[in-house]
């Protein structure tokens, strides 16, 4: 192996483990927010905003992220960025009142903005036909938030929620340790300097960029919303003690990440429209079935009354779920790929503020799942929300990809030469 080849994979592996530490991070109150729920008396609507509270700063970051990625390399931001958050997760033990969960939140959410740093960082080395599975393999990183599942409960179990920050700030610091010492920079990977900040941002009103935000914030911001909220929902909704009901939200958390990689392979292979399209058609089954609540019925028979139970048990939910958790895996890699095949030279920038979209979403989600379970009482309306947000994402791509089909085909026939027929 060549030593390009060799820093190529190093590159790749150091940052794939940086990025599912962070995302491990990012994802905590998903666990770590049921016990400060029950000792602060949370109702719904401030939990979701509790558990939601990492994704706005982690999202809020992530376009000057992708910009200084462009223009200073990402070895070094991804290094800086790991080592800021390293102490607001200790600290986050000691905290008391709402308020201070929702600041501690806020400054350790900034781990969440790595993936706008590694995204143009590892697609740089690779060729155009292999990004798709390269960004893949490095989004596979979202599987932390299934490691958050299976660590926290067991750490809470045993020694206390205080516990959980105090393991997560050495994992942190262990994790920029290894990927400094394992990646690797290149000069020829920087913005050129004639590309001024203007232009980059400039990218955020391209109709095509705006397209990309849409689809994004339902394939990662509908992620990071289910895997902050399945948790909690297993425990209301089935009645499960936190361990299982986190090991069950992790069959969803899991294939979300790690399955990642299939998308940017199949994305490569048959285009990243036609892997997209699929997704959104599964999406919305999924999330049709999953709305439906648990309902009885009593029907009026000629033999008398028969009741009659409407709903998904626990195993037939986790299946769909699981189903979803696929989906939106391979979705995610294939959003990143539209961009790598189009904006080639502001991956950062571009990958930044489509980030930014999704991550709006995994903000917003949660506190309109609580807001909805507030004001109605049924738990599958998180659901709803999303079927509705997919609905969407299937009607604008269906009249944005026909109105370019359209022009492609009006371009190719002004370019058809007229010629004279022959008497």
């Amino acid at each position: 192996m060549s030593s390009s080849a060799f820093q190529r994979y190093s590159v790749l592996s150091s940052s794939t483990m940086a990025f599912t530490v962070c995302f491990m991070v990012w994802m905590m109150f998903a666990v770590l927010g049921i016990p400060i729920k029950q000792q602060l008396g949370l109702n719904e609507t401030e939990f979701g905003i509790l558990a939601a509270t990492p994704v706005l700063s982690g999202s809020l970051c992530r376009v000057p992220l992708g910009i200084w990625t462009d223009r200073y390399g990402g070895r070094p931001v991804m290094f800086a960025l790991m080592l800021s958050c390293v102490i607001p997760i200790f600290l986050m033990q000691f905290a008391g009142a709402y308020w201070q969960f929702l600041l501690a939140g806020l400054f350790v959410g900034l781990a969440g903005g790595s993936f706008s740093v590694g995204t143009p960082y590892v697609a740089r080395w690779f060729r155009k036909e292999q990004q798709g599975l390269a960004m893949g393999v490095f989004g596979a990183g979202n599987a932390g938030a299934a490691l958050t599942k299976l660590a926290a409960p067991a750490l809470i179990v045993a020694w206390g929620w205080q516990s959980v920050p105090t393991a997560y700030a050495l994992i942190m610091l262990a994790a920029a340790v290894l990927f400094w010492l394992f990646s690797f920079s290149d000069p020829a990977h920087k913005a050129p300097a004639t590309v001024t900040l203007r232009q980059q941002l400039a990218l955020m009103r391209h109709p095509a960029v705006l397209r990309y935000c849409q689809y994004y914030s339902v394939v990662f911001g509908g992620y990071v919303a289910l895997a902050l909220w399945m948790t909690k929902y297993y425990v209301g909704e089935y009645g499960l003690d936190l361990k299982h009901a986190a090991l069950l939200a992790a069959c969803f958390s899991l294939p979300g990440g790690a399955l990642r990689a299939a998308g940017g392979y199949l994305s490569d292979r048959f285009g990243p429209h036609a892997v997209t399209w699929a997704v959104m058609w599964v999406c919305w089954v999924a999330f049709f079935l999953l709305s439906y609540p648990q309902t009885e019925m009593c029907v009026a028979t000629v033999n008398g009354p028969m009741s009659l139970h409407i709903g998904l048990n626990v195993y037939l939910f986790t299946g769909l779920l699981f189903l979803v958790g696929v989906a939106m895996a391979i979705g995610k890699a294939s959003v990143f790929k539209f961009i790598a095949d189009e904006f080639p030279d502001s991956i950062g920038a571009v990958s930044g503020v489509v980030g930014l979209s999704g991550g709006l979403g995994g903000f917003l989600l949660p506190i309109l799942f609580g807001v909805l379970l507030d004001l109605t009482g049924v738990r599958s309306s998180a659901f709803m929300l999303l079927y509705g947000t997919v609905c969407v994402s299937l009607v604008w791509m269906h009249f944005s990809f026909k109105s370019a089909a359209g022009a492609r085909v009006a371009e190719s026939a002004d370019s058809i030469p007229l010629t004279k027929a022959r008497g």
